[in-house]
């Protein structure tokens, strides 16, 4: 007879207790990247609602910036840095594929040897992650998560390249994840359709760029009308489907934050959706770009300092981008 396995206490519900960001001090105006692409400051905004975007400094990495933003949220969870035992990290652009990111931002941020690890699901990395961390604490593997989402894409762009030069730029944007006594996180609806893998991909893989002697860094190719139509068609049934789940309704919102690639494709969601004309909705990208995995938590929470959002309110989040990837959940504000 097998003998009896003791399992963790499980915890009955999660929630996101707090958020933190940190966007690079660079300011990237429209007119700046029009010096090195065919384009104009109207065109921009109008195929994409970016009216500037922040970079990096050469020197910065995407652990310094996923540290920084980090912190902000361990400290306003008020919980200490020793209190968390896992960092899930959401980025395609650490330039290391080992050791992960995951690892030297849970060393540098003081955790006790947290379980660490990368993710890697493009812009729908972060609502992955909080899928994850809401297991991990519901399942007793976990108590406090730090979710992280955070992009360099400054290092795999081509700033001459006209079709990708102008949507992306760098940030990192943290939450954390703790037991609650009611439901705070809604069931995740996620899924990925690998057959349009090549929509939004590198122009070659890291041994083709070493086999054909280094002439040609990869960079990121983006087929940028098969990812509007395809994100404008099924994001916004996934969206529906993540408010069904839950059991609420756009009237119960009162904030909208999807990842923030195309200001248009917001728009197509918000009619699809029928999104009430009062509720918030997030458009952080007019100022900070497409910045992948950390697009969410940046938008929350320049909502939630401005006042756009009240704190506890209810919120759709949707992350949608390369593989090609999807992933939202409804959730209660920190």
């Amino acid at each position: 007879m097998s003998a009896p396995i003791r399992v963790s206490p499980s915890t009955e519900f999660a929630r996101i207790m707090s958020v933190g960001s940190y966007r690079p001090e660079r300011v990237v105006s429209n007119a700046e990247v029009c010096k090195r692409i065919d384009s104009t400051d109207q065109w921009i905004q109008e195929r994409s609602g970016i009216r500037e975007r922040r970079y990096a400094r050469a020197d910065e990495s995407v652990c310094d910036m996923a540290l920084a933003a980090a912190v902000v949220a361990v400290e306003r969870a008020g919980i200490s840095p020793a209190e968390v035992d896992t960092v899930i990290l959401a980025t395609v652009t650490h330039p290391y594929p080992t050791p992960s990111a995951a690892a030297e931002v849970a060393f540098r941020l003081g955790t006790a040897g947290a379980a660490a690890f990368d993710i890697s699901a493009a812009c729908a990395g972060f609502c992955y992650g909080v899928a994850m961390a809401q297991d991990l604490i519901r399942g007793g593997s976990a108590k406090y998560v730090v979710v992280v989402g955070v992009e360099k894409l400054t290092d795999w762009i081509d700033l001459d390249d006209r079709s990708t030069a102008f949507i992306f730029a760098d940030g990192a944007g943290a939450v954390v994840i703790g037991p609650s006594a009611e439901p705070a996180i809604g069931p995740v609806v996620w899924g990925s359709d690998g057959e349009q893998y090549a929509a939004i991909s590198m122009t070659q893989s890291l041994i083709d760029y070493r086999e054909n002697g280094g002439e040609r860094f990869p960079t990121l190719s983006m087929q940028g009308q098969t990812v509007f139509r395809w994100a404008v068609s099924q994001i916004a049934i996934a969206a529906q489907a993540a408010l069904e789940k839950a059991g609420v309704s756009a009237d119960d919102l009162d904030a909208f934050i999807p990842h923030q690639a195309n200001m248009r494709i917001t728009d197509a969601m918000i009619r699809t959706l029928g999104l009430p004309a009062h509720i918030p909705v997030a458009r952080d990208i007019a100022t900070t770009g497409n910045t992948s995995a950390a697009s969410i938590p940046l938008a929350m929470d320049r909502m939630l300092s401005s006042g756009e959002v009240a704190h506890g309110g209810t919120a759709l989040i949707i992350g949608f981008g390369a593989g090609l990837t999807y992933a939202g959940q409804v959730v209660h504000l920190p």
